[in-house]
């Protein structure tokens, strides 16, 4: 057999073209829409392959259409160009050009190389549509047309409350929807006594409807924590440029603009009354971050709650009938798993480490600037955004489908020794005690060892133990 052929290189070599930053000249893909400043960034951070949120970008461009508006309003940037960069802004907000964020989200500091990114994308798109050829910066300059009276110091905190607060009512409405859920199972469970627990022991009896009341109780709250941290997100630094004075930038120009990024969004928003602490701080994400943390620690507990209320189906509490959703085992056939609650547990750790994430970066500026915000945009957003995914997925898939199982209910509320507690103002905590000794020892009720030691006759134990009678305000 005769020596393999080699294999044949390519004789057409990648496409490129070269552009010019301030250390010099920089090969870019020909058929790029970004610059010398974001292959550079692409070059030096090679790290996890994560690109910034999709409502991070957005809410960038959103910064620029706002800044291009107000500069042209000030006579500061030709009407031709700001229209040529709002059209180039608008296509991306419309879906357009996504390929072209390429940015790591782990990179330099403040968010500068995710900036230019933007920049670069909007000033070349808008030299193809001024018929320029992308990189002429005669046509539109990415620092200065794009970057009009603008900073990465407070362009990205802005960017980066513009996102939140697009992000967080789909959170809000996500826990009130599974909210709304569990307080109609409430209802319609309010007739169905169970055992109580507390350490995971028997305790007095409770009604599944009070019980699962508790839970829509605490999204209610939870979603209402969310909501107090979101005002100070629509204070913007925008107009504060470098270090907050202002420098570069008309001093109109921050209302203005302000102006009209509210117009773009709907949202609310207002001039920071401090642009040096809009700047300098992180602790509104901080707050927001640490609501989210709460929201996941409440969904930790409730959905663990579901998962032990639905254990068996032969061996477990089996109080509730979990929705099967899929198989639950490659070699036990027939096993159904609490899939949507495990879910929502991935999800909830998650979420609170991303907080721990946020808070270590929250405490990590100094000065005029803490340059630890790419980090904290990319782990704000995605929180917002996987959290409120999982809620909704636990509540179509798990929690609308719950069924009581009423008899397994009332069977187990019976037999918890802890209806003893209704005798103690009547024959006193020690003499009750005794009776769940010689339960637990015999298994036998506590309604039928109090009537053989003599406390109660047979109607008045049946009445004063009887387990629904028990879930209610008051003695026995």
């Amino acid at each position: 057999m005769g020596p393999m052929p080699k294999p044949r290189r390519s004789a057409r070599k990648p496409r490129v073209r070269i552009e010019k930053d301030t250390m010099g000249e920089m090969a870019v893909p020909a058929d790029a829409l970004y610059g010398a400043q974001t292959a550079r960034a692409v070059a030096n951070f090679p790290i996890s392959g994560l690109r910034a949120h999709p409502a991070f970008v957005d809410a960038t461009v959103r910064v620029k259409i706002a800044a291009a508006r107000a500069n042209a309003a000030l006579g500061l940037l030709p009407r031709r160009k700001a229209r040529a960069i709002e059209a180039a802004a608008r296509e991306v907000l419309a879906g357009r050009w996504r390929d072209q964020f390429v940015v790591d989200v782990y990179q330099a500091g403040a968010g500068t190389s995710h900036h230019m990114n933007v920049n670069e994308v909007l000033a070349n798109r808008a030299c193809d549509l001024l018929g320029a050829r992308r990189g002429d910066r005669g046509a539109v300059d990415p620092n200065d047309d794009v970057n009009m009276a603008q900073s990465t110091n407070d362009v990205v905190p802005t960017a980066i409350r513009l996102a939140a607060l697009e992000l967080a009512p789909h959170l809000l409405e996500a826990l009130s929807g599974l909210a709304a859920t569990f307080e109609a199972k409430a209802r319609r469970w309010d007739g169905v006594v169970k055992a109580g627990r507390t350490h995971l022991m028997d305790a007095t009896p409770i009604r599944l409807g009070q019980e699962v009341s508790g839970w829509a109780a605490a999204l209610r709250a939870a979603a209402l924590r969310i909501r107090d941290t979101l005002p100070e997100l629509s204070l913007l630094g925008l107009g504060g440029t470098a270090v907050g004075t202002g420098l570069n930038a008309h001093p109109r120009y921050p209302r203005l603009a302000v102006k009209e990024l509210e117009r773009l969004t709907g949202i609310p928003l207002s001039p920071a009354p401090n642009p040096f602490y809009a700047m300098q701080s992180l602790a509104p994400f901080a707050a927001l971050s640490g609501a989210l943390r709460v929201a996941a620690l409440e969904l930790l507990r409730i959905g663990g709650d579901v998962r032990l209320l639905g254990s068996g189906p032969g061996t477990g509490l089996g109080e509730l009938r979990l929705p099967a959703v899929q198989p639950g085992s490659s070699i036990m056939p027939g096993k159904v798993n609490p899939s949507m609650a495990e879910m929502l547990a991935m999800v909830a750790y998650q979420v609170i480490a991303l907080d721990g994430a946020v808070a270590w970066a929250a405490s990590g500026g100094q000065l005029e600037l803490n340059v630890m915000m790419p980090l904290v945009a990319f782990d704000l957003c995605h929180a917002l955004d996987v959290l409120a995914a999982a809620v909704r997925a636990f509540d179509r898939r798990c929690a609308r489908g719950l069924e009581a199982d009423a008899a397994r209910c009332r069977s187990l509320a019976g037999r918890t020794v802890s209806l003893a507690t209704a005798l103690a103002p009547r024959i006193g905590y020690v003499r009750a005690a005794e009776i769940v000794k010689a339960s637990l020892s015999t298994g036998r009720g506590i309604p039928e060892l109090a009537v053989e030691a003599g406390t109660l006759a047979a109607g008045e134990a049946q009445r004063i133990l009887d387990p629904v009678r028990l879930t209610r305000p008051g003695r026995a």
